[in-house]
């Protein structure tokens, strides 16, 4: 909990002073609290990094979180395309990640491999394109395979170092691609981007209730911080590729498997032809609840969209590729776009150049 400046751990006892108060760790309220020394010790005032902070983010316009309740919903996947869409559409773009146990934005944007380098302005990004800039532990480490063990107070550092040392120059959108849950990293980097103004958060979840769990606690945090909702993105809402990308088996039933793709293709070919052209759609979460839309509207958030779960769509996270760069992804890609239109203000004309965007 906290009160601007002023924070107040959530083990306190009652009447704490707070960590900044002239009495923190003095006070009677303070004896035998956990966290007396500390606070008796620490520095009090406000931060003196957040003037550099404040002043090193003036040259952005906006910026963006991209939380999730839980991992593996396809958060930083969200992060990267949305980064690829805005950069398609002109804007100059910065992509910030701070999941620092688990970078996985230099993968999906195909950087492995590079390194940071320093100018007399601070660390310079890492450019996939002149108007796409990318920061990331993951350029830091001399191993992608190499294990972060780092404790609360050594990542809140790195995260305040990104934000104060990093050379975005002019940007229009940075977009920050953050870890799963409400954790330490989460509360540093709200409380460093808002003396500088923050747009707000864009939370991904999966359509079934295990997910939902974790994404209503996500908003909580969100409210209970100050940071507004821009609204809630279903990933990987039921599947959606072309019935051509399939490939088809007999099964007996002793469990052998007889690949049937060849002839299954050709009998539609000649039988049915106008069904090479169809799209198979099916469930593979349960969203009989409601999902996410129907959290959305017990939580008061807006509902920004889905995007079914496309295999092509993970091929070009994998390869580190924009899924608006081809036409492969007809089915994630259109759905990302609409989403896109609802995020950028006069976007709708704009998301066409998308399309050829590398």
């Amino acid at each position: 909990m906290e009160n601007g400046y002023n924070e107040i751990p959530e083990n306190a006892p009652e009447h704490c002073p707070g960590t900044q108060s002239d009495s923190a760790g003095k006070a009677d309220a303070c004896q035998g609290c956990p966290n007396q020394e500390a606070c008796a010790t620490a520095p009090k005032g406000p931060d003196p990094d957040l003037v550099e902070i404040e002043k090193r983010m003036e040259n952005v316009k906006h910026k963006i979180l991209v939380l999730s309740g839980k991992g593996g919903v396809g958060k930083s996947t969200f992060s990267a395309q949305l980064s690829f869409a805005l950069a398609g559409m002109n804007y100059h773009v910065g992509l910030l990640d701070i999941d620092i146990c688990g970078p996985s934005i230099p993968k999906m944007l195909g950087l492995e491999g590079q390194d940071i380098h320093q100018s007399n302005y601070g660390w310079s990004p890492v450019y996939l394109e002149p108007n796409l800039g990318v920061m990331s532990i993951g350029f830091m480490l001399p191993n992608p395979d190499e294990a972060v063990i780092w404790r609360g107070p050594r990542k809140n550092g790195l995260i305040k170092q990104f934000l104060k040392d990093v050379d975005w120059g002019d940007v229009e959108y940075l977009v920050v691609d953050a870890p799963p849950g409400t954790s330490d990293e989460h509360i540093s980097i709200v409380q460093l981007l808002q003396v500088t103004g923050i747009d707000g958060a864009i939370i991904v979840t999966t359509p079934q209730e295990v997910s939902l769990i974790d994404v209503r606690k996500e908003v909580s945090f969100c409210k209970k911080v100050g940071l507004p909702v821009l609204g809630v993105v279903e990933n990987m809402s039921g599947l959606q590729q072309p019935l051509t990308d399939f490939r088809f088996k007999k099964v007996t039933e002793i469990g052998e498997e007889t690949d049937v793709t060849e002839w299954a293709l050709q009998y539609m070919r000649e039988k049915a032809p106008e069904m090479l052209d169809l799209v198979v759609c099916g469930e593979v979460f349960d969203s009989s609840k409601g999902g996410a839309t129907k959290m959305c509207m017990e939580m008061g958030v807006p509902f920004l969209g889905k995007v079914p779960m496309d295999p092509h769509l993970c091929k070009a996270a994998e390869e580190g590729r924009s899924c608006f760069a081809d036409q492969k992804c007809v089915a994630s890609a259109p759905a990302l776009k609409k989403i896109i239109q609802k995020l950028v203000p006069n976007s709708a004309s704009e998301t066409s150049s998308v399309d050829n965007s590398a």
